[in-house]
């Protein structure tokens, strides 16, 4: 999965090993990204039907292409996640009835890297054509995953860090 994340036409792609690491459950992957021309090289690409509406706008396109109940948004920008927090979190997510399975870390909501069901998709279209992007009051009646209960399992809430300038993404590559 690969995003222009700065708009500077270089693409930030999310571990290979990750996304191997899970294709138990999550096939076929699909990007939502802006440019199809741009990013089709590394995969199938999903234009936001609402241009520039944020993850909202991305969510929905995802799950509007989507062809599976279950779905698992990913932001390419989160470097840290561990596969076995994704394992988690996707078995959360079928354990529930509930259109969206999302961490909340510090009273903050992660909307991507969450489950959704492709229900979801209406909510957000209504959402999005009233003109309201912040995906959060969606959530009502959402399974949550609370930090407590996340840190209690072992997932620290520092992988929920994400790079979101080019010099954290130096330094990212630098750690490893």
């Amino acid at each position: 999965m690969c995003v222009d994340r700065h708009g500077d036409g270089g693409a930030l792609c999310m571990s290979e090993s990750l996304l191997a690491n899970l294709h138990w459950s999550i096939e076929p992957i699909h990007q939502a990204v802006g440019n199809q021309k741009k990013f089709s090289r590394f995969g199938r690409v999903v234009e936001d039907v609402f241009r520039g509406r944020g993850p909202l706008g991305g969510i929905h396109a995802a799950l509007k292409a989507s062809r599976t109940e279950l779905n698992l948004a990913l932001a390419v920008d989160l470097p840290f996640l561990q596969v076995d927090f994704l394992q988690y979190l996707i078995l959360q997510g079928r354990a529930t009835t509930a259109l969206a399975t999302v961490p909340r870390i510090a009273g903050g909501w992660q909307p991507l890297c969450a489950m959704y069901r492709r229900e979801f998709a209406i909510d957000a279209e209504n959402a999005l054509h009233q003109g309201r992007n912040k995906i959060d009051l969606l959530f009502t009646g959402a399974k949550v995953l609370e930090e407590n209960e996340l840190t209690g399992l072992g997932f620290k809430p520092e992988m929920f860090g994400n790079l979101n300038t080019p010099e954290e993404m130096e330094r990212a590559r630098k750690s490893k």
